[in-house]
């Protein structure tokens, strides 16, 4: 083999295993730096709703939603938790207040 068919290999084989990279990074929802397949795998993270190519993940979406709605609802519930505990420790110093003034 001489030395321009080895090159010739070793660029076939990158080109192929780059080709694979790609094949599976877009099968898993990983996706590179700006959106791009990083062929290197450096920059490679999971795509998530609310990012740029929505699209690959579009059967996610309804449960997203359901899930996202049931957050809010917990959001709101922690908040009126919090309201209710700080109006009680309010009013249990006032009564310990009333109760030192006696």
């Amino acid at each position: 083999m001489n030395p321009f068919e080895f090159v010739i290999a070793i660029i076939a084989i990158v080109t192929i295993g780059n080709i694979i990279r790609t094949k599976q990074m877009a099968k898993y929802g990983i996706r590179g730096r700006r959106g791009l397949p990083d062929p290197l795998g450096l920059f490679g993270r999971r795509r998530r709703d609310g990012d740029d190519g929505d699209e690959f993940i579009a059967h996610d979406n309804g449960e997203t939603r359901r899930l996202r709605d049931e957050v809010d609802q917990l959001k709101e519930r922690i908040k009126v938790l919090e309201r209710i505990t700080v109006e009680k420790e309010n009013s249990l110093a006032k009564e310990i207040e009333s109760l030192r003034d006696r």
